[in-house]
């Protein structure tokens, strides 16, 4: 039986096979494109960038290399008195030191997700100018990096790119894949201009950068 939302997309995939074209797409395609497409400072200003912003947005950063990944995972915990934490699929059983308890979504409610700790997750790319997290689901739920009040994000200096077209251009190759972008904690300022954290998302965003060997 279907749900409501495979009912919608249904449809739209109906009605779009009787679209006409309106022959307008290839004046879109000749339309001039003044922005900046591509990255314009070395890496290191990239990465630089990058941690200016989540500063900039109240995110704490931690450096590390790649074999300290673990070790580093348990101190920010340690730090934040969490001894339990949700954990994505695909989290490497290495990112996974002792003494931390680690929670697989295994169709968990969402009162379940909101009494844990937080989640741990990598990321699929980042975006320096914007400081934009970019979460790619496959086989976890959006839910779980969005109703847990702390989130805890592994990003890799590679995976770090300065512009947003340079983004959207990787983005693009992800197909269907459901994603969420995230550019610090979760906040709102609609109601009464009063700022308000963790309304949509996660109060509190820690992210690890991770240095590649070679760097």
């Amino acid at each position: 039986m279907k749900g409501p939302k495979e009912e919608i997309f249904g449809r739209i995939r109906s009605a779009n096979i009787h679209t006409v074209p309106t022959g307008r797409e290839s004046e879109y395609g000749q339309i001039e494109r003044k922005y900046r497409q591509t990255s314009s400072i070395d890496r290191d200003a990239v990465i630089d960038c990058f941690v200016d912003r989540l500063h900039d947005y109240g995110s704490g950063v931690f450096p590390c290399r790649e074999y300290a990944i673990a070790s580093t995972i348990a101190s920010v915990l340690r730090n934040r008195d969490i001894r339990e934490i949700l954990v994505s699929a695909g989290v490497p059983a290495a990112w996974r030191p002792e003494g931390i308890r680690f929670i697989e979504d295994h169709n968990l409610s969402y009162e379940a997700m909101d009494q844990q700790g937080g989640v741990l997750t990598g990321c699929a790319i980042a975006i320096a100018l914007t400081g934009t997290i970019v979460l790619k689901h496959v086989a976890e739920r959006r839910a779980l990096t969005l109703i847990p009040d702390y989130h805890l994000c592994v990003v890799f200096t590679e995976q770090v790119v300065e512009t947003v077209p340079e983004a959207i251009r990787q983005i693009s190759g992800f197909q269907a894949a459901p994603l969420t972008t995230i550019s610090g904690p979760s906040a709102t300022a609609d109601i009464e201009m009063i700022r308000v954290k963790g309304v949509h998302g996660p109060r509190s965003l820690d992210v690890i950068l991770v240095e590649s060997a070679t760097t």
